[in-house]
C-alpha cells in the first residue's frame, strides 16, 4: 500500500475543485434559516405579520421547495456539476432580488421558496453531491473542507447583513446579496470548474468499497434508511426553530442582539473545528462507526439553552450547536455514498435534502405556533434535548445494523 497523501498534498492537489464546492456551501446561506431571519422582523412588520403567521409563511415556502427537490434533484445525475451549479446560481440570485423587492405577502412566499430551494436545497446538494463523486478514500477529508462552507457564512454573513442593514436597510442588504452572487461568486466558481475532476484512488487507513450502488427505490425501501434519517434530521429541525425565532429568545431572556449575534462567530469557530477533525475520523473509523455520536453535542447544547438564562448561556449554546453543525455537514457528506454507492447519489441526496427541508419548515413553524398559543419556550427546547437523546440509543442500534451488513456482503465477496 503506498504512503497516505498527507493533508497539504491532499488540499494542493484539489483546491480548485474543494473551492468550487466551498464557495457553494458558504454561498447557500443566502438560502439558510440563519440569514432569512436576520430580516424576519421587519419583513413581518412591513406586512403586518404574528411569530405563527410569518412562520407558517416560511413553512409552506419551505414544505414546497422540499416538494420540488426531489424532481430537481435528478438533474445532478443527467448534468455536469459545472452545469447544474450555474443555472443553481443564478436562480438563487434572481430570488435574492424577489426578497428585495417583496412587498406583498404572495411576493414574500415566493421569494422564500426560492430561496430555500435554490439556497439550502440545491446549492448544498450540489457541493455535496460533487465531493460524493469525486473522492473515494479522502471522502471525509473533502466533505470536512467542503463544509466549511456553512461556518464560514455563518461567521460572516450575519454580522455584514445586520451592518447593511442598520445603515441602508434590509432591502439593501439583499440587492447586495444579488450583486455578491452574480457578479462575484458564479464567475468565481464557473473558473474554477472548467475542469471536471476524474476520482483518483489513493491510500487510506480505511479501504472504501462500494459493493452496491442502490436506485432512489431501492434505498426508499431500505427501513434502516428512515432510522437514520430520524436522526440526521434532528439538527435542521430544531437549530432552524431556535434561529428563526431568535428575536423572540433574546427578548424573552432579557440579552441584546448584539450578545447574540457575537454567538456565532463561536458557533462557527466549534463548526470549524468539528469539521476538520471527524473528516479524518471518517477516513479512518467510516461514517458507520461514528453514526451514534452525531447528536450528542446538539443535546447538551438544547439542555443549556432550556436550563440556563445567564448571558453567557448562547455562547455555550452555539458552541455546542457548532460542534453539531460541522459534525452533520461533514458526516451526511460522508455518510450516503458510503451506504449507498455513487451512481444515483444525486437522486438519492435529493431526497435526503428535501427531508432535510420539511423538517427545517416544520421546525420554525410549528415553534411559532406554540409560541402564538403560549407552550414555554423552554419546555419546546428542553423537548428537542430529550428527542436527541432517545434519537442517539436508536442511532447506535442503526449502527451496528449497518456494520453488520457490510461484514455479510465483505463475507459474500
Amino acid at each position: 500500500m503506498s504512503k497516505p497523501q498527507t493533508y497539504g498534498a491532499f488540499l494542493s492537489g484539489n483546491a480548485r475543485w474543494l473551492g468550487a464546492a466551498f464557495l457553494m456551501t458558504a454561498f447557500s446561506g443566502f438560502g439558510q434559516t440563519f440569514f432569512i431571519s436576520l430580516s424576519a422582523g421587519d419583513v413581518r412588520a412591513e406586512l403586518d405579520l404574528s411569530n405563527g403567521a410569518f412562520g407558517s409563511l416560511y413553512m409552506a415556502a419551505t414544505l414546497g421547495s422540499a416538494l420540488t427537490l426531489p424532481t430537481l434533484g435528478r438533474v445532478l445525475d443527467r448534468f455536469s456539476v459545472a452545469q447544474v451549479a450555474a443555472g443553481v446560481m443564478v436562480m438563487l440570485g434572481l430570488f435574492c432580488a424577489l426578497m428585495a423587492s417583496a412587498t406583498s405577502i404572495w411576493m414574500a412566499g415566493l421569494a422564500l421558496y426560492g430561496l430555500r430551494l435554490f439556497g439550502q436545497g440545491m446549492m448544498s446538494n450540489t457541493a455535496m453531491t460533487a465531493a460524493g463523486r469525486w473522492f473515494d478514500a479522502q471522502r471525509g477529508r473533502a466533505v470536512a473542507v467542503i463544509g466549511l462552507g456553512f461556518p464560514a457564512s455563518e461567521a460572516i454573513m450575519p454580522v455584514t447583513f445586520v451592518a447593511i442593514m442598520t445603515t441602508f436597510g434590509w432591502r439593501q442588504g439583499w440587492w447586495v446579496a444579488v450583486a455578491v452572487m452574480l457578479a462575484v461568486v458564479l464567475p468565481i466558481v464557473l473558473l474554477l470548474l472548467r475542469k471536471e475532476r476524474v476520482p483518483v484512488s489513493t491510500a487510506s487507513d480505511v479501504k472504501v468499497v462500494e459493493r452496491r450502488h442502490w436506485t432512489r427505490a431501492e434505498v426508499l425501501r431500505d427501513p434502516i434508511f428512515y432510522l437514520v434519517s430520524a436522526g440526521v434530521l434532528a439538527p435542521p429541525f430544531i437549530v432552524t426553530a431556535v434561529l428563526f425565532h431568535q428575536t423572540y429568545l433574546v427578548d424573552l431572556r432579557g440579552w441584546t442582539r448584539e450578545l447574540f449575534a457575537m454567538a456565532f462567530i463561536v458557533m462557527s469557530a466549534s463548526a470549524v473545528l468539528s469539521s476538520l477533525v471527524l473528516g479524518q475520523l471518517i477516513d479512518r473509523f467510516t461514517a458507520r462507526r461514528i453514526l451514534p455520536f452525531m447528536l450528542v453535542p446538539l443535546a447538551c447544547g438544547t439542555a443549556v439553552l432550556a436550563l440556563v438564562h445567564a448571558p453567557y448561556a448562547p455562547f455555550i449554546f452555539m458552541g455546542l450547536i457548532g460542534l453539531s453543525n460541522g459534525f452533520v455537514a461533514t458526516f451526511t457528506g460522508a455518510l450516503w455514498p458510503e451506504l449507498y454507492g455513487t451512481r444515483h447519489l444525486g437522486a438519492v441526496r435529493s431526497v435526503v435534502f428535501a427531508f432535510m427541508v420539511f423538517a427545517s419548515a416544520l421546525g420554525p413553524g410549528l415553534a411559532g405556533w406554540l409560541i402564538d398559543f403560549g407552550v414555554p419556550y423552554d419546555g419546546q427546547i428542553l423537548g428537542f434535548s430529550l428527542y436527541c437523546v432517545v434519537m442517539t440509543a436508536a442511532l447506535a442500534s442503526a449502527s451496528r445494523v449497518l456494520l453488520k451488513r457490510d461484514d455479510l456482503a465483505s463475507t459474500a465477496d
